[in-house]
């Protein structure tokens, strides 16, 4: 395994992050466990759940996604060997069954309180704002339009409290995830006042969403923060098993198909052309596209997502596969061809 430090840390992390949405859901505890597992033996240090995971977020279903961690913490006895990453839900319709009142400061306590309680620990590495309170382009939809809303600047008050949370040591870092550049410089700016830095975002990169080399990934160079980068395999399109219209049987395109973000025409269009490429590679499409992202400069960390061992694998196996310049020239041809057809 490879690792990176946290920016601006001494805390090495793993170049590969193992994610957890689908347990709870799509995972069974036990299967949930078999990965953590397995991860933990192939040298995967890093983990990353939220408050509201699983996902597609549901009351019946709240929070069950860190119990299972906490779980396995408590059965394990492995805490220590864990780098642990979560977040607080952001407001939306879809998380209102969570809270409505957004990242007020005893929200904040709350759910800190909440999530230590769950994972069965005494101290969070990485405390992640799942996304803005401001009404803001969040998750890449096209033909965005903003328009005036109620929020008002509570950078200041946010941070205050993150670091009241920190000189009590239930988190040590803090980061943010689906933020666009202007509220992660708008962090920044804020930080100098003598409150904690935000030290990742946690933003969707893949072979089909680059989005995040336009602006943010000069933020990360300059001003030391990694990305996290969630969603490197698109919901599985760039695995190639939704091809030639197939659903395998449990996939998230079977059971979740209003999940629409990466299965646009373009988006398998664009996945033909790059499995072409790794088929010239002797390599899968899944390889190729978690390669690609892992050596990216501007990330940290690649989070990948299983629903079974073997394809944990798989994933895992990636941190080996090293693109050459010729192979990325070609993956570069295909993205001015078709550039981010699922932001």
């Amino acid at each position: 395994m490879d690792y990176n430090y946290l920016p601006n840390t001494k805390i090495k992390v793993s170049k590969i992050c193992l994610g957890t949405m689908t347990w709870g859901r799509q995972n069974s505890q036990d299967e949930a466990f078999d990965q953590m597992n397995y991860s933990i033996d192939r040298g995967v240090n890093f983990f990353d759940t939220a408050e509201l995971y699983p996902v597609p977020a549901s009351p019946d279903k709240y929070a069950i996604t860190e119990e299972i961690i906490g779980n396995w913490f408590h059965e394990s006895k492995k805490r220590d060997k864990v780098i642990l990453a979560t977040k607080i839900a952001g407001p939306g319709d879809y998380t209102a069954h969570i809270r409505k009142s957004g990242f007020k400061a005893s929200s904040i306590e709350d759910a800190v309180n909440g999530s230590l309680k769950r994972l069965k620990t005494d101290y969070i590495d990485l405390y992640q704002l799942h996304w803005p309170e401001r009404i803001t382009n969040t998750f890449g939809n096209r033909n965005f339009q903003y328009h005036n809303d109620s929020w008002e600047d509570n950078f200041e008050t946010i941070l205050n409290k993150l670091k009241n949370l920190i000189d009590v040591g239930k988190i040590r870092h803090v980061g943010l995830s689906n933020e666009n550049p202007w509220g992660i410089m708008k962090f920044l700016e804020y930080s100098k006042r003598d409150l904690p830095k935000m030290i990742t975002v946690q933003n969707p990169y893949s072979l089909l969403n680059r989005l995040f080399e336009i602006g943010s990934s000069e933020i990360c160079k300059r001003e030391s923060i990694g990305l996290l980068a969630y969603s490197p395999l698109a919901f599985g399109v760039l695995t190639g098993k939704y091809f030639d219209g197939n659903i395998p049987k449990n996939s998230r395109m079977e059971l979740f198909p209003r999940l629409k973000r990466y299965n646009s025409e373009n988006s398998f269009k664009a996945a033909r052309l790059y499995n072409e490429i790794a088929q010239k590679n002797d390599l899968s499409l899944t390889q190729l596209s978690l390669a690609f992202v892992n050596d990216r400069p501007f990330v940290t960390s690649n989070i990948i997502g299983a629903t079974t061992v073997d394809q944990l694998k798989e994933n895992i196996d990636s941190i080996y596969v090293k693109l050459s310049d010729d192979t990325i020239s070609k993956i570069n041809q295909v993205n001015n061809k078709i550039p981010n057809p699922s932001p």
